[in-house]
């Protein structure tokens, strides 16, 4: 069952990052159903701030679909007053708004850092607790529609092929090698057929 659940979160995981690439909101549905299955996978393999990330993954979910429901609306009923129907909108990451990011992802960084060496058996709690923090403040600027958020996951899932390697969670490593090459073609699809919307707001 344990690999079957395995399986499971590497087709849907795989179907969420194509969807993201095209910016179809039905991405978030099928994230909840991938992140869930992950919640169970890495409870098992002791990845535990992933694990927690992966609820946070089922409440992004459920919060991105809506908010994605809300801007697609807005921008159909621009287009009936003549504006062009572009399938991906972005912002582009403001300054103080990257600044921000960083020590969100530093203070993060440094308190699961912290639970995990200290009151869990986590045999990977430096890599597990940056991840985590990165992953955060990447689904967030995914929400938002930022540009930048993909540089987030490709660093996440580059360090993140390492530690699943570790932990000879072998399946999860091949997603996550072809989540890092999906995720370059990502920006590159966003920044090709995509239309720039302005900076990013808090």
């Amino acid at each position: 069952m344990g690999q079957g659940l395995e399986y499971l979160g590497v087709i849907t995981g795989l179907l969420y990052l194509w969807l993201e690439i095209k910016q179809h909101k039905t991405m978030w549905i099928v994230g909840f159903i991938s992140s869930l299955a992950y919640v169970f996978i890495f409870f098992f393999s002791k990845f535990y701030a992933v694990m927690g990330l992966n609820l946070y993954y089922v409440l992004m979910s459920v919060y991105g679909f809506i908010l994605w429901s809300r801007k697609k609306k807005t921008t159909n009923e621009e287009d009936i007053v003549g504006e062009p129907d572009v399938s991906i909108i972005y912002h582009s990451l403001k300054w103080a708004v990257g600044l921000a990011c960083l020590l969100a992802i530093s203070a993060l960084w440094a308190a699961i850092y912290f639970v995990l060496y200290d009151y869990t058996d986590s045999p990977v709690a430096t890599g597990d607790a940056f991840v985590t923090a990165l992953s955060i403040v990447g689904t967030w600027l995914l929400a938002r529609q930022i540009l930048e958020h993909w540089y987030c996951w490709i660093v996440v899932n580059g360090v993140s092929v390492f530690l699943y390697y570790s932990q000879e969670l072998y399946p999860t490593m091949f997603l996550y090698i072809c989540y890092t090459l999906l995720s370059i073609y990502g920006i590159y699809n966003w920044k090709k057929n995509g239309q720039k919307q302005g900076k990013s707001r808090l």
